[in-house]
């Protein structure tokens, strides 16, 4: 286990951040009948604070109740991982989360992965709608490194330990290239190659550091913003890359009749229409497009590898 800080969520903690800090009071409990008439409660990973999301989800919540004709609420737990604990606890009947939390969803919660999100991301110097992209490491564009492995003893920074294709994919690289070791039961650790790790906040974060000459390597992802992804290919060498990473995806909790299952789907893959699709960029991305029935195996499968490389263990303890 590295040294970085791990959030304990216990049973306790759980229940005053289901019951108290996120849930309108209507919602913390779960639904009598959670299936097909009652309440449907979708949990959305932390983006932004409760406030914010609550009142962004106002348009979408509407939509949802009259496609289902039924009453849905949309909760924002305090961490990822309590999005996780929520459906695993019957206190969401569905989720939005990232790649790694749905991963964790299918392995503690038994959740389904129902459909992935199809977003504009730019793959290379090409902007496409896909349920994957990449991430790249890049150097100043005046800098004599090369390739990756020039960057022994370097300065590395990294959006978020919690990021896959900032943080746990370029790892897995790193692992894979032979430049960090890979040990039975240990996590993998970029401190055994770079002289100095950070994690700065985000993309932008990383590029500024990068751009100030605190670092010497960061990380780029084709699903930022188009203007932020260009602006640091124009100003940086790409030395490396990996992936495919598997986009965001919607997760059905394991009490979710299949008659709900088939109607929630249809519901969202509505919202890839030009008329409400809107909605979605308002709430959740600025860059979705639409989703995609897939399955844990089709989506995750990339992300599985990463993890058995690495090693990695989510930094929120799921319990």
């Amino acid at each position: 286990m590295t040294a970085r800080l791990r959030v304990l969520v216990s049973v306790l903690a759980l229940t005053v951040t289901l019951g108290a800090s996120f849930l309108p009071p209507s919602a913390a409990q779960p639904s009598s009948t959670p299936g097909r008439h009652g309440k449907l409660v979708i949990a959305v990973q932390p983006t932004g604070t409760p406030e914010q999301l609550t009142a962004d989800a106002k348009e979408l919540r509407g939509f949802l109740s009259r496609k289902l004709n039924r009453d849905v609420e949309i909760v924002f737990p305090m961490t990822y991982a309590g999005a996780v604990e929520a459906l695993r606890f019957g206190h969401a009947q569905a989720a939005f989360m990232s790649a790694w939390p749905a991963q964790l969803a299918v392995k503690h919660a038994k959740a389904e992965v129902a459909l992935a999100e199809v977003r504009e991301v730019v793959i290379g110097q090409d902007r496409k709608a896909e349920t994957f992209y990449y991430s790249y490491w890049v150097v100043p564009r005046d800098s004599p490194v090369e390739t990756l492995g020039q960057l022994r003893g370097k300065r590395a920074v990294f959006p978020s330990p919690l990021s896959t294709s900032g943080f746990v994919a370029p790892l897995a690289r790193l692992v894979e290239l032979g430049f960090v070791p890979r040990q039975v039961g240990k996590e993998a650790d970029p401190k055994t190659f770079f002289g100095d790790v950070r994690f700065v906040g985000g993309y932008a974060q990383g590029w500024e550091a990068l751009k100030a000459k605190q670092a010497d390597v960061a990380v780029i992802a084709g699903d930022v913003s188009e203007k932020l992804y260009r602006e640091v290919l124009a100003g940086t060498k790409v030395i490396d890359q990996q992936g495919p990473i598997p986009s965001h995806a919607v997760v059905f909790g394991r009490e979710l009749d299949q008659a709900a299952k088939t109607q929630l789907r249809d519901a969202l893959l509505d919202l890839g229409s030009a008329e409400h699709r809107g909605l979605m960029r308002k709430f959740i991305s600025g860059i979705f497009v639409g989703f995609k029935p897939t399955t844990a195996e089709q989506h995750l499968g990339p992300l599985d590898t990463f993890l058995g490389q690495t090693q990695l263990a989510f930094l929120e303890r799921i319990h």
